[in-house]
């Protein structure tokens, strides 16, 4: 396997301004990137904090968030760096797992400078693979 590092966590929030001032002011976060109106998004954000980045978003436009419950816990999503990201995807299809998420039609994304594919874990966990940093 060629995992190389966890990239980020996603965290949704309807609470953007105070989110972002409690990983910067109160857990130590410095604000990398900050993208307004992001794929139909209020903000796109990432915060890092020594190699773990937080990447910090909006709900799309006009979409509610669910709040938080016991049926409905957890991440976002987990990625993980990878060397090429379509190795990776052959390499997770050839041993016979094929739960990919689709965009587009597609189950590889081309996304800023390179390549990111997620897979559904059998829980329902989104894992995504990337091939490039922020």
């Amino acid at each position: 396997m060629s995992i190389k590092m966890m990239h980020h966590v996603c965290i949704q929030t309807e609470k953007y301004a105070e989110s972002l001032e409690f990983y910067i002011k109160v857990l130590g976060f410095e604000l990398v990137k900050e993208t307004e109106n992001f794929h139909n998004r209020d903000y796109n954000t990432w915060l890092k904090l020594g190699s773990f980045m937080i990447e910090l978003q909006t709900s799309k436009k006009g979409e509610k968030l669910k709040k938080w419950d016991s049926s409905n816990e957890g991440i976002v999503h987990m990625c993980f760096l990878v060397d090429d990201v379509k190795k990776e995807f052959e390499r997770i299809k050839n041993l016979g797992y094929v739960n990919f998420k689709i965009k587009n039609g597609k189950e590889i994304y081309k996304v800023e400078d390179g390549y990111l594919l997620k897979v559904k874990a059998p829980e329902g966990t989104e894992i995504e693979m990337r091939d490039t940093q922020i």
